[in-house]
């Protein structure tokens, strides 16, 4: 059993990892909603925080020369007042608030038109989406639907995109990681062996998806970007609500 799980976990860092250096989001969604399947919430808060973590640290790394730098010291000026407000409330979701969470971010970038058109690279907005985006990473584990709301209207490329998202997603899933890992006793978080090897796969199926990003042309990066993080969104909000039903919190 264990030894399927750790298959499971694996596999599923590997391709998610290759689907976020193509499309830069997505992959941390459809990871979190496997993780959820085989682990607590805690546990997979911890892992998919380390994960996450290095697989898009790396990307940031593997994509440095077109990081939009000016939009990080708002961006984590919003992190930081996220970060304080809950450590105040110390809040600890259940599993299907968490995937109704987590689906309900693309939907909510889709029809909120006046919230779509905010542009990052504008150090309001950016100290703006520093609060909401950490804190949905801090509450659902994940961020990028809510994320790529800011970045519609921003006049930046596909390589800037991926590589700034990346950047920004580095210090929310670091600072998911230290809130889960100080909120919960070290019983509840997963094998160290998972927490030691889950992240070296994840750079390599980075390594992967960044080499893939070249020979993806803009329009089909915005199309396919947009059907692939509905999708998955209406899967985790379906997958909540049957939770919720069934009474398992």
């Amino acid at each position: 059993m264990m030894r399927a799980m750790f298959a499971v976990v694996f596999s599923t860092v590997f391709l998610t990892s290759i689907l976020s250096g193509v499309l830069g989001m997505a992959g941390g969604m459809i990871l979190m909603a496997v993780l959820l399947l085989v682990l607590s919430v805690p546990a997979t808060m911890v892992l998919h925080g380390a994960v996450q973590g290095v697989a898009n640290g790396s990307r940031a790394w593997f994509l440095r020369r077109h990081i939009a730098w000016q939009i990080l010291p708002p961006y984590c000026l919003g992190a930081a007042l996220a970060v304080g407000l809950f450590l105040v409330a110390a809040v600890q979701p259940s599993a299907a608030w968490v995937l109704i969470m987590l689906g309900s971010l693309p939907w909510l970038a889709l029809v909120s038109r006046r919230l779509s058109g905010l542009d990052i690279t504008h150090q309001p907005t950016a100290v703006l989406c520093g609060v909401l985006v950490t804190g949905a990473q801090l509450f659902a584990g994940v961020s990028g639907a809510l994320l790529d709301m800011f970045y519609l209207n921003a006049k930046l490329d596909r390589h800037a995109v991926v590589a700034s998202k990346a950047l920004t997603q580095t210090i929310g899933h670091v600072l998911k990681l230290l809130y889960w890992g100080a909120l919960v006793s070290t019983s509840e978080w997963p094998p160290v062996a998972l927490l030691l090897l889950a992240p070296l796969v994840a750079v390599a199926g980075t390594r992967v998806g960044t080499r893939l990003l070249d020979k993806v042309s803009q329009a089909s990066f915005l199309r396919v970007s947009r059907v692939v993080i509905l999708g998955i969104g209406t899967v985790c909000i379906v997958r909540g609500g049957n939770l919720l039903l069934t009474g398992v919190q």
